[in-house]
């Protein structure tokens, strides 16, 4: 008997509590749970706050009711050129922050205790801390867990200046709080986050003056992206300086003012509220990673393995806590990977596929993106094409008055093999769905072609695209052989 015992206690796994305890209740946490529920997992989700993490409660649903909002103010400014009647704009700045908290308590019910209880998840409100690779404590409770996932997310980065204890400085994660509408408002940050909140507070009627450490608007996008969208922002009364350091924020007679160093000099910028847009960064202190060994990236991320998988061989992690990429919808991938790793590991763990990743940027009109664009080619030597079609030949967009922007379309050299897409104009973010699933399954832009799409919609681009790339690579040789054919075949000797 003592023999067998031995030989079981070595095949025979640990008794654990569950099978996976699941830290955050964001994107990345809430997908980890009801997959590893659906997996017929024991899971416990453990969240401080609010679930939803992020993206529910301060970011991507609140943004993008604003902009909601905002685009529908900047519209009823262009009723005359729809034939309409002029109509003047009367923005309540107080009801339209209100009703951003009334989109996200409607959208709550998908991410709420009640539902995923429905999904098998076990959940529990309090501040998570690991106390050993297969514990954590809730409060005064302990459980045991066979493999933890750390989805705790990022927060938003302010920047390290003197003056910021003159009065409260606003981020992606508080502005939300505003009732009363910023006459001035600086927003420091040129990137996606501070070019929404910038064109939509601008729509509101608020004086924006947006301020970027570098030399454009959106680096991660081609030239002619960032020129087009600072064009638009310009013609709609926004101030963008560039090349400006901040320096500090001092008080002054009529409330504060931003000091910044810039090519020209100092410069001064007086506001009524500020916003920083410059970055995010993780959340990982505070939760026992660091006392259990738990390694951290430079920038203070946790340090995972292609599977997700970090330092402490039981601990997984995914979303905005490891990156790469900060998207709610990358956040999801990730966490599918994670949750299969997890609870699969003693057979086999994937790496997550990280080679198509697409995002948009929702300004107006938007900007989104799947793949190479010209910049990354150019830096990476590789041999490219570019096929370009612009709104301005697209019914739908003649007929919508939303002629602004293009598709360009990263082929290999000589081939239909898409290698990226960038879209700029209405429904971007919709459109390039299509490039995305083309991408995945290795199909070129004569499948594009060949495939009927409904007339007329923005969509529609997409083929006419595609056509494009068709006529510039019609085979030439071949066109004086088919005239002689046209010809014998009408009788024409």
């Amino acid at each position: 008997m003592v023999v067998q015992s031995k030989f079981l206690s070595k095949i025979l796994p640990e008794k654990y509590d569950y099978n996976l305890v699941v830290i955050g209740a964001g994107s990345a946490g809430l997908v980890s749970s009801y997959l590893a529920a659906g997996l017929q997992a024991r899971v416990l989700l453990v969240e401080q706050a609010k679930m939803g993490g992020d993206c529910l409660n301060r970011g991507c649903v609140p943004s993008k009711a604003l902009i909601r909002s905002a685009k529908l103010a900047a519209e009823l400014q262009q009723a005359e050129h729809l034939g309409l009647s002029r109509v003047e704009v009367g923005v309540d700045f107080a009801r339209v922050m209100e009703r951003v908290q009334r989109v996200i308590a409607e959208v709550e019910p998908h991410d709420s205790v009640a539902r995923y209880e429905s999904l098998g998840v076990e959940c529990a409100t309090g501040r998570a801390t690991v106390v050993s690779p297969h514990e954590v404590e809730i409060g005064a409770r302990k459980v045991s867990a066979r493999r933890i996932i750390v989805a705790t997310g990022g927060a938003p980065m302010i920047p390290d200046i003197p003056g910021l204890e003159l009065g409260a400085v606003l981020t992606s994660d508080t502005v939300w709080q505003l009732r009363k509408k910023p006459r001035r408002l600086v927003v420091v940050g040129g990137g996606p986050i501070g070019c929404e909140l910038a064109q939509s507070f601008s729509r509101l009627g608020c004086h924006v003056t947006q301020v970027v450490h570098g030399d454009r608007l959106l680096k991660r996008e081609d030239a002619d992206v960032s020129a087009a969208l600072l064009k638009v922002f310009e013609a709609q009364g926004l101030t963008v300086h560039f090349k400006h350091d901040l320096n500090s924020i001092v008080a002054h007679s009529h409330g504060r003012r931003l000091l910044c160093d810039a090519p020209t000099g100092g410069v001064e910028i007086d506001f009524d509220e500020i916003l920083f847009a410059v970055g995010r960064q993780p959340v990982t202190t505070g939760f026992g990673l660091e006392e259990l060994g738990v390694k951290v990236d430079p920038r203070g991320g946790l340090l995972a393995d292609g599977t997700l998988r970090t330092s402490v061989a039981s601990i997984y992690c995914a979303g905005d806590v490891v990156g790469p990429y900060l998207f709610t919808h990358m956040a999801a991938h990730q966490a599918g990977y994670a949750t299969v790793n997890a609870l699969f590991d003693r057979f086999w763990r994937s790496k997550v596929d990280y080679r198509l990743v697409p995002w948009a940027t929702f300004v107006d009109p938007e900007v989104a993106r799947i793949g190479l664009n010209e910049q990354e080619a150019k830096r990476g030597g590789i041999a490219y094409e570019v096929t370009r079609f612009d709104y301005g030949e697209l019914d739908r967009s003649i007929a919508d008055s939303q002629t602004q922007g293009w598709i360009k379309i990263i082929t290999a050299q000589g081939k239909d093999k898409i290698l990226g897409v960038t879209i700029v104009g209405s429904h971007a973010s919709d459109c390039i769905a299509e490039y995305v699933l083309a991408m995945k399954y290795g199909l070129g832009l004569k499948k594009i072609l060949s495939t009927i799409h409904i007339y007329p919609t923005v969509a529609e681009g997409n083929k006419m695209a595609a056509g494009v790339w068709q006529r510039e690579h019609l085979p030439v040789q071949l066109l004086p052989w088919l005239k002689r054919f046209q010809r014998w075949s009408r009788g024409c000797w």
